[in-house]
């Protein structure tokens, strides 16, 4: 059954992972140069690095968050270093082109990623004309997905009505703010059919499918 989306006039898209299959394994060549980054700044074993690299985002939401309340890193230097990848994993989708395009009302991106990165990956993909604003880590002083004070502000930096807004992630745990405030919440990606949680409304693998079915506001009843 198609979801009914008719009540949305803000769309807020995750960016990585979301708008890109994670079959690409592009966040993979990020992954990597963070070991890289940690193994250099701790001076552990990259096996000891990765680790403590993945504890950081489990328990702050992002490697950067952990290594700046951890070790005082400079968050710019991080985020320049380890998006300094290659995009020849990420193949333009026009048929998710056209599916965003149709969205009715105001089209953000809400990422974790530096702007930077944002930037280059929207561009790459051949999306960043779709998009009005990318709210980044640095627009959230480095405060990641799932504060709540992040949520609060994006909403107040773009005057965002939460029960007419809907937010498209990757990450379960990153819809759980949003759904508490009111966001109809889209779970993105291979494991969303296997979610349970009460948190999420909608769940897809295929986000042009589930956008070109959804009811919009002007679709017919």
């Amino acid at each position: 059954m198609s979801a009914d989306l008719s009540h949305v006039d803000t769309w807020l898209f995750d960016l990585d992972n979301t708008l890109y299959p994670l079959e690409s394994e592009f966040m993979g060549l990020i992954e990597a140069k963070m070991t890289d980054f940690v193994a250099r700044e701790t001076g552990l074993p990259r096996d000891e690095a990765r680790a403590l690299q993945h504890s950081y985002f489990q328990e702050h939401g992002t490697t950067l968050a952990g290594l700046m309340a951890n070790h005082g890193i400079e968050p710019q230097a991080f985020l320049d270093e380890v998006h300094d990848v290659s995009m020849d994993r990420l193949v333009p989708d026009e048929a998710l082109r056209a599916a965003i395009a149709r969205l009715p009302g105001r089209r953000l991106i809400f990422t974790n990623g530096s702007l930077g990165h944002a930037e280059r990956v929207l561009t790459h993909l051949n999306l960043r004309d779709l998009f009005t604003e990318v709210f980044a880590i640095e627009t959230a002083d480095y405060l990641p997905k799932p504060a709540l004070a992040t949520f609060d502000k994006i909403c107040k930096l773009h005057a965002i009505d939460p029960p007419m807004t809907t937010f498209f992630e990757d990450s379960e745990k990153n819809l759980v703010p949003a759904a508490r405030l009111g966001m109809t919440t889209i779970l993105v990606g291979p494991h969303a059919a296997a979610s349970t949680s009460e948190h999420v409304h909608f769940r897809t693998n295929d986000l042009p499918g589930f956008l070109n079915s959804a009811r919009l506001q002007g679709s017919p009843q």
